[in-house]
């Protein structure tokens, strides 16, 4: 798709200099930008949620749990 949008100089000369360093174009280097912003948005948004869910320090059951669940992990080998 395309689309038309308005850069401040300044950052377009550096997102151009960003764009050959890395053997992009400029379409590819927004592409890339976008993608990887959205990625981390959403990334953010799921920390947030669990954040909601899970506010301040964890009970004593989920204490346990922990502690039960790290004596059956199995212990790394000495190579």
């Amino acid at each position: 798709m395309k689309t038309a949008i308005s850069v401040d100089d300044a950052l377009m000369q550096q997102a151009d200099q960003a764009a050959r360093d890395l053997g992009l174009s400029r379409s590819g280097l927004v592409a890339y930008a976008l993608r990887d912003f959205l990625r981390k948005r959403k990334q953010t948004r799921i920390t947030e949620q669990l954040n909601q869910s899970y506010p301040g320090e964890p009970s004593s059951v989920q204490r346990r749990l922990v502690r039960n669940l790290r004596t059956k992990l199995p212990t790394q080998d000495k190579w």
